[in-house]
């Protein structure tokens, strides 16, 4: 016959389980985040074959490939502004779940500017696999391949970037001369995004893609709109404000408090302040009236 424990083994008992339950959580969650962590950062988006026929219909014409130099085709729009000779670039590096096309829809809200989107590495109907250093040798790439177009003023071209795209174009900015950088829902560093959900998980020790925009702010001379959302539960608006007070150069940032990660273009204050930020470079008929005289490319 089994004798019970008494209260105080069953108290030991319990305390040590609790202690291997409360050491067990944050080693499960580390691995779950070290070795999934592409699929969390990079989930990808699909481009349906209904979506895909609707949008060829409508802009068959503008669609674009661009083989980067590791033989991977990257697939997006490029939809140039009207008007005769060449015009001002926005450049769009969107969300990590985010099928770029959907800005198609917002190209007159746009007006006077030309539209270039491309789908990061496996995402829609570009080849590849995503990645830190693969996107940002990107986004090089297609600024490279955009400055040469005839319809491009390369002194007038802005990078626009959304959620995990605003890393994208921060990066870009640090390597690449830009009239301007457009920061939607920005982030300081996924790390420090990821470490203020995990606070007893090692993050910088875990991940692999930290995407630090605020170690590359601090040189920026690039005028900067930063459009943060007050509610937003996915990037905490804190992280957006700390980006801000890192960048050096000319910089404004609007918080809408009422917005969330998801609803923030939805008002009206986000397109109005985009247009007057753009506007500006409207008015310039050059990047060295605009922002000094620009760096030389890195490679």
């Amino acid at each position: 016959m089994i004798e019970p424990k008494s209260p105080v083994a069953m108290v030991r008992y319990l305390l040590w389980s609790v202690i291997q339950l409360a050491l067990l959580i944050p080693l499960v969650i580390s691995a779950v985040l070290y070795f999934m962590q592409e699929r969390l950062i990079f989930p990808g988006a699909h481009l349906g074959e209904m979506q895909r026929d609707a949008i060829r219909q409508r802009f068959g014409d503008r669609e674009i490939e661009l083989e980067v130099a590791d033989g991977v085709t990257l697939h997006g729009w490029f939809v140039a502004a009207e008007g005769e000779g060449p015009r001002p670039l926005l450049i769009y590096f969107g969300g990590n779940a985010e099928e770029v096309s959907r800005l198609l829809e917002h190209r007159e809200r746009l007006a006077g500017w030309s539209l270039m989107l491309f789908n990061y590495r496996g995402f829609g109907l570009s080849g590849g696999k995503a990645g830190e250093a693969a996107l940002i040798r990107d986004a090089k790439a297609i600024y490279d391949h955009a400055r040469q177009l005839p319809q491009v003023d390369e002194r007038r071209i802005v990078a626009w970037g959304r959620s995990l795209g605003t890393g994208v174009a921060v990066r870009l900015a640090s390597a690449r001369p830009l009239a301007g950088v457009i920061l939607t829902t920005p982030y300081d560093s996924i790390t420090a995004v990821a470490q203020r959900r995990y606070p007893f998980v090692p993050i910088a020790w875990l991940i692999r893609h930290p995407f630090d925009s605020a170690s590359q702010a601090g040189e920026l001379e690039t005028p900067m709109l930063s459009l943060v959302a007050g509610t937003d539960r996915v990037i905490p608006p804190e992280h957006g404000r700390a980006l801000s007070d890192a960048w050096q150069g000319e910089h404004h940032t609007l918080v809408i408090e009422e917005a969330d990660h998801n609803s923030i273009h939805h008002f009206p204050e986000y397109w109005l302040n985009i247009r007057r930020f753009l506007e500006r470079f409207q008015r310039h008929g050059s990047l060295t009236e605009v922002r000094g005289t620009p760096r030389k490319p890195s490679p």
